[in-house]
């Protein structure tokens, strides 16, 4: 890993802001890990940092979608913490089967490192974050949760099936995933109903 630059500031807890550099750092390498999906306009495969800022600005943005009461803000955060793990875990292709079995465990694994290079308050807060999204049992993990789901498919029906044709993904399998998208947002949730009925009309899916 790359040290911190050497740290002059006066007033300023070095020790604290070197672990903070350190995370800063460390968390540039989601630049490099490359996801299945492809860009919108279909011309490379997403990294995992544009994946969770684009999610983010998302969230944001259908915001109006969510339960009443859900806090964005509380989403965002969720949000663009939520793929750290994947610097360690590597993205695991929702419809690996074989590669979902050990997803779990690797990503823990990865939490356990990689929040910890934080002060200890900071991983505290973060580890929570990123197990209150996995768990899914707030509104605002849940709707975290729904639109991480939708980007995906959308990325897919506007690349003419993208990595539903690619690996021969069925409405079926496809079909599962909206169960988590609904959970967190109805409207998000029929939206995405009628998307799959059109990829399904358009060719964009394997028939089961």
């Amino acid at each position: 890993m790359t040290e911190p630059a050497p740290v002059f500031t006066s007033g300023v807890d070095h020790e604290r802001l070197t672990a903070q550099l350190r995370f800063v750092l460390e968390v540039d390498k989601l630049k490099r890990i490359l996801r299945r999906n492809l860009l919108v306009d279909g011309s490379r495969r997403e990294n995992d940092a544009e994946h969770s800022w684009h999610l983010a600005v998302a969230a944001r943005v259908f915001a109006e979608y969510a339960p009443e009461g859900t806090d964005i803000e509380h989403v965002v955060e969720l949000l663009l913490l939520h793929d750290v793990v994947e610097i360690d875990a590597g993205d695991t292709f929702v419809y690996d089967t074989a590669a979902s079995e050990s997803q779990a465990e690797r990503e823990r694994l990865a939490a356990d490192r990689i929040f910890t290079l934080l002060p200890e308050d900071q991983a505290i807060r973060a580890r929570a974050l990123w197990d209150e999204f996995e768990a899914r049992e707030t509104s605002e993990a849940r709707f975290a949760k729904a639109v991480d789901r939708l980007a995906p498919m959308l990325a897919n029906w506007h690349t003419d099936g993208g990595t539903w044709k690619q690996f021969g993904v069925t409405k079926e399998q496809v079909l599962e995933k909206v169960k988590i998208i609904s959970e967190g947002s109805e409207a998000l949730g029929s939206y995405a109903l009628a998307l799959i009925d059109d990829a399904e009309r358009r060719g964009y899916l394997r028939r089961g």
